[in-house]
């Protein structure tokens, strides 16, 4: 199989388009849902019996985050399941409860915690944006809505090196303290809530019954800026949100078109997952730790009369990709690497070990994995820790622990792991003024061209410099 770079380029602004119009993992679970509507499948309810029929498609969404499709074989009995798994999440904050937070009767700030584990620095001085679910309590009942601000409505305000000398020597930061996004000035109080309801993203239009209503929300920071290609030869990408969508689209897309290639006597079940919750640690009732996978195959099996033994038998029988971006060799930290495994970016699918079991990929999984890749000509590399560095773990053993398969660890070379992206177009955020000629210069600037790249590196080696 050959790919041309026009296909490669192709397909890269379609993951970043995905990946900007999912600004949450509920975003993410309701593209991937309309992706599959458009693909003949149905929405199941897990609260409903199931009816299952030979070469039919559906899907199951728990939670609003995680989302299990599955298509059936022609046949009217089956031999296994075939599975893909990736994650909806990405490390962000979280927008607590009552989460106005008054400074010296002057600002409002948000009261927020950390969601998974990320480079806390890179979201300060940025403008960010909240989305993620809300649901309405009022007399119609109980309502669900996504919600999207989608626009530069919070930032997170570093302190200014004048008053932080040590900024540059690796200072900590007090994700309670240091990390509050800043909402507005005291005209802002007693705002967010109102805000948010007008926010939400309804298709029957009902915002003004929202408006008497209570909400109770699952709310995150974002960052607003679309993803891009970029490099010398147009060889690399940079997206928010990268780890994992990038894997969620890619295995979604894999899963579309192989509905065209399923044989007569294909006696598999395909099974494409997207979990939430792995990047904090997947103990949640739509988690890979839950019993969320175990139960849409059960239910498949019980649906199509398979009796407890098949059922089992079947289990046996199966495979599962669990797919979540791998680190490669960084060029600047080379040493971080492993001695003899040492992906590369652009250089092939990356298999992952782990001696710790935190990937769950053996002898057996990986003889399979690299067989299908020989076939098809697709190239692959190898990935372990440094046995003195710990690293991280992803969905294939925690999901192992309740369905019992054949899995292998595999992900996308990726530098940077769990930042939040550079704003270019930000020079500065907060503009500390004294005379209206200083805003009017400020003003002025913001009209002029935008910076070139090589206007930005001859700024850093002055910055350097001095």
């Amino acid at each position: 199989m050959q790919f041309t770079d026009e296909q490669f380029k192709k397909d890269s602004e379609q993951l970043i388009d995905f990946i900007y119009k999912s600004p949450s993992p509920y975003h993410v679970v309701n593209n991937i849902a309309a992706v599959l509507n458009e693909n003949g499948f149905i929405r199941l309810s897990e609260g409903k019996a199931w009816k299952i029929n030979p070469s039919g498609r559906y899907y199951v969404i728990r939670g609003g985050s995680s989302i299990i499709a599955f298509n059936m074989p022609k046949a009217e009995s089956y031999k296994g399941y075939n599975i893909t798994a990736s994650h909806s999440d990405s490390p962000s904050f979280k927008i607590k409860e009552n989460p106005e937070i008054t400074t010296d009767k002057h600002y409002i700030s948000l009261n927020v915690e950390k969601y998974g584990g990320m480079i806390m620095s890179t979201w300060l001085d940025r403008p960010l944006s909240v989305a993620g679910y809300a649901v309405a309590i009022g007399r119609s009942g109980i309502k669900e809505y996504l919600v999207n601000a989608d626009k530069d409505l919070l930032v997170i305000p570093n302190l200014a090196i004048h008053m932080n000398r040590s900024v540059n020597d690796n200072t900590s930061l007090n994700p309670q303290k240091d990390m509050l996004p800043l909402f507005g000035d005291i005209n802002a109080k007693d705002n967010f809530d109102e805000y948010i309801k007008s926010c939400i993203q309804s298709e029957d239009k009902d915002k003004e019954s929202v408006a008497d209503e209570s909400l109770t929300t699952e709310l995150f920071l974002y960052n607003r800026e679309k993803g891009r290609i970029w490099g010398c030869n147009d060889e690399y990408i940079s997206a928010p949100r990268l780890d994992d969508i990038q894997c969620a689209y890619s295995s979604l897309m894999a899963y579309i078109k192989a509905l065209g290639e399923i044989s007569d006597d294909y006696d598999k079940v395909n099974v494409c997952c997207v979990f939430n919750n792995e990047e904090v640690g997947s103990t949640t009732m739509q988690g890979a730790d839950s019993t969320f996978l175990s139960d849409v195959l059960e239910r498949i099996s019980i649906a199509y009369g398979l009796d407890r033994e098949k059922y089992m038998m079947a289990i046996a029988s199966s495979y599962m990709v669990s797919a979540d971006n791998a680190h490669a060799v960084h060029p600047n930290h080379t040493d971080k690497a492993d001695l003899t495994n040492r992906p590369y970016m652009n250089e092939g699918i990356v298999i992952k070990f782990n001696g710790n079991q935190k990937y769950t990929t053996d002898s057996v999984s990986y003889a399979i994995f690299k067989d299908i890749c020989d076939k098809r000509n697709v190239p692959y590399q190898t990935y372990a820790n440094r046995s003195d560095i710990a690293g991280g773990s992803t969905l294939g053993n925690i999901s192992n622990s309740h369905v019992s398969v054949n899995t292998v660890d595999i992900g996308l070379a990726q530098l940077a792991m769990h930042w939040i992206l550079r704003q270019p177009a930000v020079t500065s955020v907060l503009i500390g003024a004294s005379k209206p000629e200083q805003v009017q210069d400020a003003l002025e600037m913001v009209q002029q061209a935008p910076l070139t790249d090589a206007d930005i590196q001859e700024i850093e080696q002055i910055l350097k410099a001095n």
